[in-house]
């Protein structure tokens, strides 16, 4: 009897994640027609289907005492069907490759699709976790993979070779170091002095110079790209070279010509093989 009832129980858990999924489905067709949401990877798409059918045929054999010839049936159905979602899913992905990364605190999903034949690249700013709405079109025409680094948990760095072979990248930042309500200039913030062991930021109103060793490069503020209210990307000859972001304890001041900022900032350098991002903090003159 007890064994009856926990079979009753464990049915309507399957039947109910399987409802769920089903509806997850019909609510995310609607709000692609009438929000412009879709899902922040494709592959979601199959995966849900896959969910929903296992889970209903998990509770038909708790609720139900099929046949044994009944059982293997439903389950090679079941295989069947996954099988082909898995081979669509991989076929899609040939045309538009979903590029997703979760942030390390889990808080946030940076996703580009790429479209392999065009080339063109679209970020999509979630939503609720796993809906999506594009956001912008990559400047470039991508002709390598995407290499993402997560500088801070709210600020993501992608890098990738674009079609004239320079090293270009984008920066999708998910936060704010001020009150959230106005913009304010990365450049202005981190005014001033910045040092680690190996490596000092130096930023004023002619620019950014990055000192790596007995080595200097001046980056103009022509050449320095602003993203979100959290980081730059300084480049030279038209390629990008690196990129600052405020760390999560940086705190904005209400007077950068008069206040020291407070926080660290995020050094990397924008390259396509491994690196590991540099903390810097603020040296008073």
């Amino acid at each position: 009897m007890k064994k009856h009832k926990l079979s009753i129980f464990l049915g309507w858990i399957c039947l109910l994640i399987a409802l769920g999924s089903f509806l997850l489905q019909i609510g995310s067709l609607y709000v692609q027609q009438k929000y412009q949401l879709e899902y922040i990877d494709h592959r979601l798409f199959y995966i849900i289907n896959i969910v929903c059918l296992i889970f209903i045929l998990l509770a038909l054999f708790l609720f139900v005492s099929f046949k044994k010839s009944w059982i293997i049936s439903m389950s090679c159905f079941v295989l069947l069907f996954t099988i082909i979602h898995l081979l669509f899913m991989q076929n899609d992905q040939k045309e538009i490759r979903n590029v997703t990364s979760i942030s390390p605190d889990r808080n946030h999903v940076f996703s580009i699709k790429h479209n392999i034949s065009t080339g063109e690249s679209v970020y999509y700013r979630s939503r609720y976790k796993i809906l999506g709405q594009a956001k912008e079109t990559l400047p470039d025409l991508i002709q390598s993979d995407l290499k993402i680094d997560w500088l801070v948990n709210d600020v993501a760095a992608v890098t990738y070779q674009a079609s004239n072979g320079s090293t270009q990248q984008f920066v999708a930042t998910f936060g704010d170091r001020g009150d959230g309500m106005s913009y304010y200039y990365v450049g202005a913030e981190i005014h001033g002095r910045w040092q680690s062991d190996q490596l000092e930021v130096r930023s004023s109103s002619d620019g950014i110079i990055i000192k790596q060793g007995t080595k200097e490069a001046l980056f103009n503020w022509e050449n320095i790209e602003q993203f979100g209210t959290l980081a730059l990307v300084l480049s030279k000859n038209g390629e990008a070279k690196w990129t600052i972001a405020l760390d999560e304890n940086f705190q904005k001041s209400s007077d950068t010509a008069t206040m020291a900022p407070s926080g660290n900032i995020i050094l990397s350098k924008a390259v396509l093989t491994n690196n590991q991002p540099v903390k810097l903090s603020f040296v008073k003159e």
